[in-house]
């Protein structure tokens, strides 16, 4: 899978620099899962906890390929912030990625604003929530929680003096015909404005993937267990290539070994070339939005964190 950069003059600087290694199972996968999906080879155990430091990253920088698709779920204006769950249930996820650029020795990139949005439990993105995730699963509605329905699961980090940015979310649920994913982009020389980034360019544009094994075991859990039908594994997955944290599959460290409800702490390194620029448009699909969705900025009530970007993304 490649992507489509505007600017094709140096093909080496714009490769995805990922580092970290694989994920790790914690020893919590149900074992008639295990069974079922004995060929996977993409698990291996890993400390997720890796330094962001720059000595960390520069021996261990990687050259991959470039962006993958945006996906038809992604709103603008997302807004800066470090707990982007509004109140949706789910399984924790403290979510921890280091940019660097991939061009100068794998050197953290300080201020590169990073971007995510992924699905609710049951598979209902915001801006989106009359989309039908496949399966069975219940009307986004009926979660009962406060979350705004169009902002949910979506947000910012600016990178701090390492690269680093933090965010605090939920495990993603899955939606057909994708396996479990959140969607990322990194933004370079825009400017935080009226509590989102406006501006800039963006250089990559990526997914994150959970090894089989962890989130089949999170969707026996509620709400997610609420959602039933066929889980697409990474092998079938239509985004996913099969290579390892290389492709963004997740180093993931449970937070309590022995009840995978307590969350998960989850990081990678994404290497950048600070020069390119992505249009979103890489390999891979991900499925139909409804017509009607909403574009723009977020409504004027939207949740956002009272804490400086900055200060977040070092905590």
């Amino acid at each position: 899978m490649t992507g489509n950069h505007k600017n094709t003059s140096i093909t080496r600087r714009r490769a995805l620099a990922v580092s970290g290694g694989t994920v790790a199972a914690g020893g919590l996968a149900v074992a008639g899962f295990q069974s079922a999906f004995a060929d996977t080879t993409d698990t291996t155990s890993a400390d997720a906890d890796a330094t962001a430091s720059a000595g960390s990253t520069s021996s261990e920088c990687m050259t991959l390929m470039t962006s993958v698709t945006e996906g038809p779920y992604y709103l603008d204006g997302a807004l800066v912030r470090k707990d982007i769950t509004e109140g949706k249930a789910g399984v924790p996820l403290t979510l921890r990625l280091t940019v660097v650029d991939a061009t100068d020795g794998c050197t953290p990139v300080k201020g590169a604003a990073v971007e995510i949005w992924h699905c609710d439990a049951w598979g209902y993105y915001s801006g989106y929530t009359t989309a039908n995730p496949g399966g069975s699963a219940p009307a986004e509605s009926e979660e009962g929680d406060s979350a705004n329905d169009q902002t949910y699961l979506r947000g910012y980090q600016i990178a701090n003096a390492n690269g680093v940015v933090k965010f605090e979310t939920i495990f993603p649920g899955w939606y057909t015909p994708r396996t479990c994913h959140i969607h990322v982009k990194v933004h370079t020389v825009g400017e935080k404005e009226d509590g989102t980034y406006e501006g800039g360019k963006v250089n990559y544009t990526g997914q994150l993937f959970f090894a089989d094994d962890i989130a089949e075991e999170i969707f026996t859990l509620d709400p997610y267990s609420k959602h039933t039908g066929s889980y697409t594994v990474l092998a079938d997955d239509m985004v996913y290539d099969g290579g390892g944290a290389a492709s963004g599959l997740l180093t993931l460290k449970a937070v309590h070994k022995k009840d995978p409800s307590k969350g998960y702490k989850g990081s990678l390194t994404l290497g950048i070339d600070p020069d390119a620029e992505s249009t979103g448009a890489g390999s891979g699909g991900g499925g139909t939005p409804p017509s009607g969705a909403p574009t723009g900025t977020p409504p004027s009530d939207a949740p956002s964190d009272s804490a400086s970007p900055s200060a977040s993304a070092s905590s």
